[in-house]
């Protein structure tokens, strides 16, 4: 056998390595995200719906989200991306963190001194002179 063949068959092999490998490793992912797929856990689509998974059906392939209290939508349920976990960051704790250092809570109008005293100034427009 000469070197290029030794070389092609090691490249094969690596490649078939790899390909087992990465399989093996989507197929763990997957089973990690429909262990974490219960009803009650906030759930995100392929095409970016957000909402509470309120039941899955492992026959027909369909799940029902809840977007906003009352609004249910049907979806394959293929099509959930992943789970959403709660973050550690404490929403009211980051609020008063914010709010002790000077900075607007969020939804508040950022104000200074200037923006009070001065009128809001227009655009200017320029002719556009034919030749």
């Amino acid at each position: 056998m000469d070197p290029l063949t030794i070389v092609m068959l090691g490249v094969l092999a690596l490649l078939i390595f790899f390909m087992f490998r990465n399989s093996r490793k989507r197929k763990q992912e997957l089973e990690s995200l429909q262990e974490k797929m219960v009803p009650g856990a906030e759930v995100m689509t392929n095409f970016g719906l957000f909402g509470t998974l309120v039941s899955i059906d492992d026959d027909a392939n369909v799940a029902v989200i809840e977007t906003s209290p009352g609004s249910t939508v049907r979806v394959h349920r293929q099509t959930l991306a992943r789970v959403i976990e709660d973050d550690v960051v404490d929403e009211e704790a980051a609020a008063e963190e914010m709010t002790a250092e000077g900075a607007p809570v969020s939804g508040e109008p950022v104000l200074n001194e200037s923006s009070l005293d001065a009128p809001a100034e227009k655009p200017k427009r320029t002719k556009k002179t034919e030749s």
